[in-house]
């Protein structure tokens, strides 16, 4: 064999292995990805399910299977991840074993029960609702922070909250509690002091103004009003406050309209037409805006107020009993004309 054909050889075999290597080399480091977008991979998920998740992004899931199994990816880590446009089947590997994962955003508003927020929390990370709730109402975390079960509710803010999408439950819980404690800032805590309310009242009585009217003008006149009422030692006379116990008693997805003379009779801590001072807890998830109505409440005479028939979703205030009496008839024939019984 001459030196000529030995050149050739070696060139073809060195082709050869610089295509096969080129090839390789595409597999490892080309883009893969046919569309970005995020997946979701849980705590349980094993290859198999990740294959089957991820295999509406790739381009090539034979190439990406292929570098798994030389990069001997055998168990990815659960998260939320953000596969982009030009990731490599390297990079994608790398990124699901690493962990480092993309947060969400958790929002949650007004859930009138703690059952409610549990459900919808749910609905945004990985942990389900029954864990979210025995973490909730962990007997341990009240006792620590003096909360019980009709006043754990009030450490909730609404508001959106980066979390991981694995966060636990009590993880989540522990980061709501410390994000109420950020929330009663030195101003906030002051004002309450002002009023000689305790934060979770303050809360409990923006719970009912929350309830009350979904006018923020009208908030810090409803919160001044009952402030009033709480002063002079009268009991609160809260509609919200009966329309929970309605609920309490029939099912928290009862429909009511219109308060009864009858309801008013419930015999029910939470009833206001019955016990003077606010109930023992929230009857609903206050907002912001319900809180900081009730610490920066107007001052006035008021002491009355009745469902304005001109102005709906607004209310008519009074200072006397006979001017209310006089607003209330009104409302009454409205509702009467209305047909709404209940």
């Amino acid at each position: 064999m001459n030196k000529k054909t030995i050149s050739i050889g070696i060139f073809v075999i060195l082709g050869i292995g610089g295509i096969i290597g080129l090839q390789y080399y595409n597999r490892i480091f080309s883009n893969n990805i046919r569309k970005p977008g995020s997946i979701f991979i849980e705590s349980k998920d094993n290859i198999p399910d990740l294959k089957k998740k991820i295999a509406a992004f790739l381009e090539d899931e034979e190439a990406f299977h292929w570098v798994a199994v030389q990069k001997k990816f055998n168990q990815p880590k659960a998260g939320k991840y953000i596969l982009k446009k030009g990731m490599s089947n390297n990079d994608i590997v790398n990124l699901l074993r690493s962990g480092n994962q993309t947060p969400v955003k958790v929002a949650f508003n007004n859930q009138d029960t703690l059952e409610k927020l549990a459900h919808r929390i749910a609905t945004q990370v990985e942990t389900d609702s029954t864990k979210l709730m025995q973490a909730f109402l962990d007997p341990l975390f009240l006792k620590e922070n003096n909360f019980s079960e009709k006043t754990v509710l009030g450490i909730f803010i609404p508001n959106r909250y980066e979390v991981y999408w694995t966060i636990s439950a009590e993880k989540f819980r522990d980061k709501m509690l410390k994000e109420y404690t950020l929330f009663w800032n030195s101003r906030r805590t002051e004002s309450a002091k002002k009023l000689n309310l305790s934060k979770k009242e303050v809360i409990t009585l923006a719970s009912i103004v929350q309830k009350e009217t979904t006018q923020l003008a009208e908030r810090p006149i409803v919160a001044g009003l009952y402030l009033n009422r709480l002063k002079k030692g009268w009991p609160l006379q809260a509609d919200p406050t009966v329309i929970f116990c309605i609920r309490e008693k029939k099912g928290q997805n009862t429909v009511i309209k219109r308060v009864l003379t009858t309801d008013l009779k419930i015999d029910s801590p939470y009833n206001t037409y019955l016990y003077k001072g606010l109930p023992p807890g929230v009857i609903s998830m206050p907002d912001v805006s319900a809180i900081d109505a009730v610490l920066n409440a107007s001052k006035h005479n008021y002491y009355y107020m009745c469902a304005n028939t001109e102005k709906i979703g607004f209310h008519t205030f009074a200072k006397t009993l006979s001017q209310h009496n006089r607003n209330a008839e009104k409302y009454h024939r409205w509702l009467n004309n209305k047909g709404i019984n209940r």
